[in-house]
């Protein structure tokens, strides 16, 4: 039956660490330097915004009507409009990926969109292999189209009101900025990847060292050594994270709506999780090398795939989505982004606060059995 902890023991463990941390410059970097370059990279490298888009334009009639049109397109600050010559020449350079799309009018167009009442069809053909940017392209020469019409309508003295009034409003991201959304997922990988990382490598530092024969012979149970590793890390975790949405709200300008002790409460129980994960591969493989290399494939990759930051996972298979409710970046990601963008939506935060507990008591529970196993046998 293991021996009742020991404040005193644990407070000289306690210290060891942190004097090991501040004597270690690459838990620093790690720590601080890290995860401020990879929220710039994340901040300022990933835009899901499309703000120029390469467009072909072919021109089959010379008529006013058609000219003036096309100087519509060219006049778009979201367009880069090349002028094509012949049906040929638009796709090739559609199939070579010079153009994104193009437009086509026939050679009819101005007669057509001459008479009274009448409008003339324009074509527009747009690269499938990106969905999102042919999105943007067909919707960019709507809205030129739409504006242009109405300046006709205008200058022929019709009513230039559409038939219905849409009027757009967006929620919780009034600029429509795709930072916005992005800055707080990054965040959770950025925190996953640093937490997994942090306590990768206390366990399997004390096996290379040599130290952890010292402390097995010692009167330190399972119990010491675990919260001795866990809470100076837990500490630094919750100074890096507080780095990290100071540059992302302060620097980088993405609102933040919700409460600090919230922000606090999430975090905490997040790193709990992925420090966990972290004890965990440190104690199983009691190396340093292949536990950093573990941390970042079990920490990277998951966050990135499997959290919901950039994949929708209600498309994702169902053995897939079960995986999901395992992984604590699942739920950061959501509390995040709704802390940032929403603010305290209790309905929202309140189940990823229950499922982060339950993340961190199993990983916190299994590196104390994996951990058991090491020390007692």
């Amino acid at each position: 039956m293991n021996a009742p902890v020991s404040f005193r023991r644990l407070i000289a463990l306690c210290r060891k660490e942190t004097w090991q941390i501040l004597r270690d410059p690459s838990s620093g970097i790690v720590a601080f330097v890290l995860p401020m370059m990879l929220l710039l990279i994340f901040g300022y490298g990933i835009n899901l915004d499309t703000t120029r888009i390469r467009l072909g334009v072919l021109n089959e009639d010379e008529g006013p009507e058609s000219i003036q049109f096309i100087q519509q397109l060219v006049g778009s600050p979201y367009l880069e409009v090349t002028i094509a010559r012949s049906r040929k020449e638009v796709d090739d350079l559609l199939e070579s990926g010079l153009i994104r799309g193009y437009v086509a009018l026939a050679a009819d167009f101005s007669r057509r969109q001459s008479l009274p009442g009448g409008t003339a069809p324009v074509q527009v053909i747009t690269d499938g292999a990106e969905p999102n940017t042919a999105n943007f392209t067909a919707a960019y020469i709507t809205g030129v189209w739409e504006g242009w019409q109405r300046t006709e309508a205008r200058d022929a003295g019709r009513l230039a009101t559409p038939p219905l009034d849409v009027q757009v409003r967006y929620w919780f991201n009034p600029a429509a900025e795709s930072r916005h959304y992005l800055i707080p997922g990054s965040i959770t990988i950025i925190m996953t990847v640093i937490g997994a990382l942090l306590t990768s490598l206390v366990v399997a530092r004390e096996w290379e060292r040599g130290t952890m024969e010292a402390l097995l012979a010692s009167p330190v149970n399972r119990a010491e050594l675990l919260l001795s590793k866990l809470l100076p890390y837990y500490l630094l975790g919750i100074l890096s994270m507080g780095v990290v949405t100071a540059c992302a709200v302060f620097v980088m300008g993405v609102p933040f709506r919700g409460s600090l002790f919230l922000l606090f409460g999430i975090t905490s129980l997040f790193l709990l999780s992925v420090l966990g994960i972290g004890l965990v591969i440190s104690s199983v493989t009691k190396d340093q090398f292949n536990s950093a290399q573990a941390a970042l494939n079990v920490g990277f990759l998951p966050a990135v795939m499997l959290s919901g930051f950039l994949f929708e996972i209600t498309s994702m298979p169902a053995p897939v989505r079960a995986l999901t409710y395992l992984l604590p970046p699942r739920y950061f990601v959501s509390a995040l982004q709704t802390l940032f963008l929403a603010g305290d939506v209790w309905s929202i935060l309140l189940p990823n606060f229950l499922f982060l507990t339950g993340t961190s008591i199993l990983f916190l529970t299994l590196a104390a059995r994996v951990t058991q196993r090491r020390l007692d046998g």
